[in-house]
């Protein structure tokens, strides 16, 4: 009798919900809330509490997706016979493993993005903050294609 494809289906799905959390939020916060935020309150001091008030509403969902991606994302290797993280043997291996360090320099990112606030303060250099969510949001997009990539070459036979 086949195993039941539920436990898989589980984790797969709630490893594309954290992913969906995590660079949708960063994809919606600069194109869509920052960009808003800016427009309508300019540079009162408005802008800062709100801001701040959205990047820590979203640093706890980003750290509990982080959290779920590395479970799930550790199920899905298993499952996968990749052989373990960071293996360059084969197109599918590589791609993943460009993925895992797409996703460990995201989280780098996201813990400077998270005490950058403070860091910039003490240093008084305010202009850190926007480089580093860019840099993350295009490490998100990367990751994106790379899961794509790797989704379809597991699929294909032989790879």
């Amino acid at each position: 009798m086949p195993a039941s494809p539920i436990f898989p289906i589980i984790v797969t799905f709630l490893h594309d919900l954290f992913t969906a959390i995590w660079i949708g939020g960063l994809i919606i916060l600069a194109a869509a809330v920052l960009p808003a935020l800016r427009k309508t309150l300019g540079k009162r001091p408005e802008l800062r509490a709100a801001s701040d008030a959205i990047q820590k509403r979203l640093s706890f969902l980003v750290y509990i997706s982080m959290a779920g991606l590395w479970i799930t994302g550790l199920l899905l290797v298993q499952r996968s016979g990749a052989g373990g993280l960071f293996r360059f043997t084969s197109t599918y291996t590589t791609l993943l493993s460009l993925k895992h360090i797409a996703v460990l320099l995201m989280v780098v990112l996201a813990l400077l993005r998270s005490a950058g606030r403070r860091i910039s303060e003490a240093f008084a250099r305010p202009g850190i903050q926007a480089p580093l969510l860019l840099a993350n949001l295009l490490l998100g997009v990367i990751t994106l294609g790379l899961s794509a990539a790797t989704a379809i070459l597991h699929a294909l036979p032989g790879a």
